[in-house]
């Protein structure tokens, strides 16, 4: 297929889409090694009552009698998580348009790209719908408040700020994938803490697949370090100088300052479950996983990011020192 390329930038993205297209066969393997065959992967029924036992009902009471016991903070931060994973269509539309991706326009086809895509997906579809079905049962969430809510996020579209850069989406993807992660332990945590041991699990066994897909996309990244180190590292400090823009930060038409997504943030910075500290950990953890600091030979200008970049963590956790919580917090989509 033969491309123009008509300006710096154009050429630029050029040269990604080829690499990323190089990157084929090794995705294809990821798909296979890192990826759980459906078959033998957990399900959300497996954490949810047995709606076919004679015993359903008192599954359920059970579940709602843990249920009761959790703060109400923890209950608006673990909806906001749920709602995030919901989205999942908007995260699959960016995917797919991301240059080298899917350039033939198939969704059935057996390139590498393409089944990572819809293999990723159908991991993480399970996400949502085991945490919506455990809220729903709950009775904890103003479920139709929820709804509403998914329904604008999706609704919003999604933007992270990485244009149709496949090397920007992988540093997207690797940052996202490691905080979605974090959060979903620190819920756990929580939860286990307040006396609710199975959605403890749940929290956990949803992180652990966000672990493995963590995994795929910064060694997909590191790949890309390997042969273009100065295209690689230019497109981690783009990222990082425009900040990582949180997946479901349209939940209310991109009313970021007293919204509910401003109120679900605030929430999850106030009672540990992502904080800024972690954003500084991650930025840490991503410069040590791509050797940042051990590359040489680099342009002057990706000199310059590299040194922005081993610097990065630091200035965050300055920030994050700083950073005092509100006392109070408006929750959201509780049903009281």
């Amino acid at each position: 297929m033969f491309y123009q390329a008509e300006s710096a930038e154009d050429r630029e993205l050029l040269k990604n889409m080829e690499v990323i297209e190089q990157l084929e066969g090794f995705v294809g393997e990821a798909v296979d090694n890192i990826l759980v065959d459906p078959n033998t992967c957990w399900q959300p029924s497996d954490f949810l009552p047995d709606m076919t036992q004679a015993n359903a009902f008192d599954q359920i009471r059970l579940l709602r009698e843990r249920a009761a016991g959790i703060p109400s903070e923890v209950i608006t931060s673990l909806v906001g998580n749920m709602i995030t994973e919901e989205a999942l269509p908007t995260y699959q539309t960016f995917f797919n348009m991301v240059k080298g991706i899917n350039e033939e326009g198939s969704m059935v086809t057996e390139r590498g790209w393409g089944r990572w895509s819809r293999a990723w997906t159908a991991e993480e579809n399970r996400h949502g719908d085991l945490l919506n079905k455990y809220l729903y049962l709950s009775g904890r969430a103003d479920m139709k408040q929820v709804e509403i809510t998914i329904q604008k996020l999706i609704g919003s579209g999604f933007d992270p700020k990485s244009g149709r850069d496949p090397y920007q989406a992988m540093i997207y993807t690797s940052f996202q994938e490691r905080a979605t992660k974090v959060s979903h332990v620190n819920t756990g945590k929580l939860a286990d803490k307040a006396g609710d041991p199975v959605l403890s699990k749940i929290c956990k066994t949803i992180a652990g697949d966000e672990a493995r897909h963590e995994k795929a996309y910064k060694s997909f990244m590191s790949k890309i370090f390997e042969i273009d180190p100065d295209g690689a590292i230019a497109a981690f400090e783009k990222m990082m100088r425009k900040q990582i823009a949180m997946p479901a930060i349209l939940m209310d038409s991109g009313n970021t300052t007293d919204g509910l997504f401003a109120r679900f943030s605030a929430i999850t910075q106030k009672i540990g479950i992502y904080t800024t500290w972690d954003y500084a950990n991650i930025i840490q953890h991503l410069v040590d996983s791509w050797k940042v600091e051990a590359l040489t030979g680099l342009k002057d200008t990706s000199a310059r990011a590299q040194d922005y970049l081993c610097q990065l963590a630091e200035r965050y956790k300055r920030i994050a020192e700083r950073i005092k919580a509100p006392e109070e917090i408006s929750l959201a989509w509780l049903p009281y």
